[in-house]
């Protein structure tokens, strides 16, 4: 069954031994991230902080920390139950006669739970402060020494396309600079920027407003970081995940709706134009993100529950909560890629490539340069174009294994035969690109080379000792008293 909200997640995390409570008083300044940092690196817990230094508010975070706090997140036995979902949809038939009508009746159901549902009210309006408010009375986190300030960390940020007026909902950090103002990083080649820009370029209206909701039910929290197209809803698409219809609200001081089970919601607005210097943040590259100017959100209204819980995650040298946040993206949006590239076997993204470094990919190679072709392709698929380095290998390398793609594709390339590179848009927080959000992409060509592609020497075999060998010292290795294999 989906969770209702945040505090269902808090008990089911609990209930399976997955949260740890910490009574003690624990300052958001720091140290906070030092518990999180050492609990996600040691396999450790989801941790909520009863007794925040200096707020009443509890403070949640490492709750998607692991995959198998992702599966209890989008309640899945699995994650790839959910590709498999996805795959069932994009395989829906035409039913033929009234008995595939009959099987197709659940799947309709499905589809219908997908969509949000507009409500009257709802718990996140407990508490509607209008004034005399501050964003001091949450226990918002100083990450890391070298951070510009503290950063609302887990914001899912609505806003609507001003030619459209359909939703989006976005994760972006919020820097506080006031009481009543944060930063609003939002990069370039996200949708909330690009809703910024048409409405300045349109030049009819001197504000945009904007609404952030902190602390909702797992999938919806989590559909706000999905690499979606523009057209897709993140509010339907966490009803698909949950099986069951998003209840939305209106804001107090906006048409923009936001999750009614949400924690917090802080309703303001950005004024066109307006800049202001945000960071440094020690981001998820393992580097502080230098500091740039982003607009700035000027808070209108709060409102809550009567006892928030504040929802954060810190990133910073992998691995870290995010890094299995995005495992899980990988699984589920595989399928999708598989239908536009439907040579590819597998992908992966290593922890160490923080997301848009590095992306490993298994195909059957069809023909001569086929693994470019693939190269290519991934470059001009949505928020994978940011992939700094794409390596190819053959689909009998298993690609969630690091060490066995290094060793093959090392022994596989001739490096000015094989690598290639190309200019496109790269990801604001690359600090090695030449230009900010502009730069170089390198890729690896990694499979077996074939004489149509201009390799005519012999390819060598795998070593590999013949089955009755590894068969009968199996039994010797165990009578000779050593450990198993």
């Amino acid at each position: 069954m989906p969770f209702d909200d945040l505090r269902g997640f808090i008990r089911a995390l609990e209930k399976s031994g997955e949260l740890k409570r910490v009574s003690l008083p624990v300052d958001p300044h720091l140290e906070i991230t030092e518990f999180a940092d050492r609990s996600v690196k040691h396999g450790g817990p989801a941790l909520l902080f009863e007794q925040p230094r200096g707020s009443g508010v509890p403070v949640l975070i490492n709750a998607f920390a692991s995959m198998h706090r992702m599966e209890i997140a989008l309640g899945v036995e699995s994650i790839e139950d959910i590709a498999s979902r996805i795959v069932g949809f994009l395989e829906m038939q035409k039913p033929e006669g009234f008995l595939d009508k009959l099987k197709m009746l659940p799947k309709l159901g499905e589809l219908n739970a997908m969509f949000p549902k507009t409500v009257k009210d709802g718990p996140c309006k407990e508490v509607i402060r209008r004034k005399d408010f501050s964003l001091d009375f949450f226990p918002i986190l100083h990450c890391w020494p070298g951070d510009g300030g503290r950063f609302i960390t887990l914001p899912m940020v609505f806003s609507n396309n001003p030619q459209t007026g359909k939703r989006n909902c976005g994760m972006y950090r919020m820097q506080v600079f006031d009481g009543q103002t944060t930063g609003m990083h939002w990069q370039k080649h996200k949708q909330g920027a690009e809703h910024y820009r048409r409405l300045l370029a349109e030049g009819k209206q001197t504000r945009m407003p904007v609404a952030v909701a902190i602390g909702s039910d797992p999938a919806t929290l989590y559909s706000a970081i999905l690499p979606l197209p523009p057209s897709i809803d993140e509010m339907m698409f966490s009803g698909f995940l949950r099986g069951k219809s998003v209840e939305m609200v209106k804001c107090e001081t906006s048409d923009i709706e936001v999750p009614a089970n949400s924690e917090i919601v802080l309703e303001g607005y950005l004024n066109l134009g307006e800049l202001r210097r945000e960071g440094p943040f020690g981001d998820h590259t393992g580097f502080y993100s230098l500091d740039d100017d982003y607009p700035v959100f000027h808070i209108e209204c709060i409102t809550h529950r009567k006892h928030p819980i504040y929802a954060a995650t810190i990133v910073g040298p992998p691995p870290m909560e995010d890094f299995y946040m995005g495992k899980a993206i990988e699984r589920i949006f595989l399928p999708l890629m598989k239908m536009q590239l439907p040579e590819v076997r597998d992908i992966c993204m290593p922890a160490e490539g923080v997301f848009h470094n590095l992306i490993l990919v298994s195909m059957r190679k069809s023909y001569p340069g086929h693994a470019r072709k693939v190269m290519h392709a991934i470059w001009g698929l949505g928020q994978a174009m940011f992939s700094k380095c794409i390596v190819v290998v053959d689909d009998d390398v298993d690609v969630q294994n690091v060490g066995e793609v290094a060793w093959k594709a090392l022994n596989n390339i001739d490096p000015q035969r094989d690598i290639e590179f190309v200019l496109g848009p790269v990801d604001s927080l690359d600090h090695a690109s030449r230009l900010p959000n502009f730069g170089s992409k390198m890729g690896v060509d990694a499979t077996t080379k074939w004489p149509s592609e201009g390799f005519t020497r012999r390819w060598p075999n795998v070593i590999k000792m013949s089955p009755e060998v590894v068969s009968r010292v199996d039994e010797l290795w165990k009578r000779a008293g050593l450990s198993a294999r």
